[in-house]
């Protein structure tokens, strides 16, 4: 291989590796939030709705397919511009109420935009697919520059991630080409996980409902990190007065 070619692969490889560590750095950055969010619910409140996180990167085969497919220039500004779920985050909750809950926690927070939002929970695909996506802009602080980029999240319940994992297999399975029968079925199978899903919501409600016996000792302990503080009685007694600003 000439000295030329080697030169520029080389190039490539170092501009391509920047272009997917940039990547890789937001879906550590969305990761870290939804794990903060997650410790919250665990530590103060009796509920945590985020049941399972899972991300991936696009692979560069994957992303020159997509490139292809929908006719766009092979540049890496194209590619930045026009790929938008290159990096990608799946939020598997237990009721449809929690997807929505922490969609809107996620879209307050200040430095994170949202560029575009498709429910398929209220308008499903024609199959039977159910989820949100989530197209948002989350900033990466490199070395020399702030990058904002594109991640899409997909957050859905257990159910609905149930069927869109069988979906995936059937499709894998006749290389897109399901017989039809398998089709309906289908197709019933995502009507039944909707009926699930707000049979579920509706139990979960009832029983939120139900207040359980409160032992002061108890309700008195905090824990964090796995380490279990107790709460002074002081600060009790002066409940009203902790949130003042110092004068």
């Amino acid at each position: 291989m000439k000295v030329a070619n080697l030169e520029k692969i080389r190039e490539v490889k170092m501009k391509l590796t920047r272009f997917m560590m940039v990547y890789k750095f937001a879906l550590d950055e969305i990761n870290t939030r939804i794990d903060i969010l997650k410790q919250e619910f665990h530590y103060s409140y009796e509920y945590n709705p985020i049941e399972h996180v899972k991300s991936r990167l696009k692979t560069p085969e994957s992303i020159i397919e997509k490139v292809y497919r929908r006719g766009y220039d092979l540049t890496l500004p194209s590619i930045r511009e026009n790929v938008k779920d290159i990096a990608g985050v799946r939020i598997t909750c237990s009721f449809t109420s929690d997807i929505y809950r922490i969609s809107e926690m996620l879209q307050r927070q200040k430095d994170i935009r949202t560029v575009e939002i498709k429910d398929y929970i209220k308008n499903p695909k024609l199959n039977g697919y159910k989820s949100l996506h989530l197209i948002i802009e989350v900033p990466v602080f490199m070395s020399d520059q702030v990058e904002n980029v594109y991640v899409e999240i997909q957050i859905r319940t257990i159910a609905m991630d149930f069927w869109a994992s069988l979906e995936h297999k059937i499709y894998y399975k006749y290389d897109k080409e399901v017989p039809q029968y398998l089709l309906d079925e289908l197709k019933m199978a995502a009507d039944k996980v909707s009926q699930l899903d707000q049979k579920m919501e509706e139990i979960h409600r009832e029983i939120s409902k139900i207040k359980e016996p409160i032992d002061s000792e108890e309700l008195q302990e905090i824990l964090i990190n796995d380490e279990v503080y107790y709460i002074p009685d002081d600060f009790i007694s002066s409940y009203k007065d902790l949130d003042k600003k110092a004068e």
